[in-house]
C-alpha cells in the first residue's frame, strides 16, 4: 500500500474498545485491543473473535491438540470506549501544545 494514501484510526493499541457487530457483539462489556494492522484495517481484541487451532505436536508443544485463540476482526467492527460516561463513543481530533489529541465525542475528555 503506498504511504500517501495511508488510512488513519482512531483506534490503538491498549485502547479499551467494544465490539458493535458480530458473534460477540456486547456494547457493554469494554474490551482491550492488542494489536491494530493498519495496512489491513484490522485489530485484534481481547476475548473476542476466538477460533480454534488444530497443531501438531512439536520440540514446543508435545501434545499438539485444539488450541483456541484470538484472530483479527475488522477495525469497523469495534467502537472506542468512553472510561467517563460508560458507552461507546466517537472521536474528534484537535491539537493542544502542538500535539494531535484525540478527545471522546460523548464527554469531551481526553483520551490517552
Amino acid at each position: 500500500m503506498s504511504n500517501r494514501f495511508k488510512p488513519k484510526f482512531n483506534i490503538k493499541k491498549g485502547d479499551t474498545v467494544v465490539v458493535i457487530s458480530g458473534d460477540d457483539k456486547d456494547t457493554k462489556k469494554p474490551r482491550k485491543v492488542l494489536e491494530v494492522f493498519p495496512e489491513k484495517s484490522r485489530v485484534l481484541v481481547e476475548g473476542a473473535n476466538i477460533i480454534t487451532r488444530h497443531t501438531k505436536p512439536s520440540a514446543q508443544n508435545t501434545k499438539g491438540g485444539l488450541v483456541k485463540r484470538e484472530a483479527s476482526m475488522h477495525i469497523s467492527n469495534v467502537m472506542l470506549w468512553d472510561e467517563k460516561k460508560e458507552v461507546a463513543t466517537k472521536i474528534t481530533r484537535s491539537r493542544e501544545n502542538g500535539k494531535l489529541v484525540r478527545i471522546s465525542k460523548k464527554s469531551g475528555e481526553v483520551i490517552k
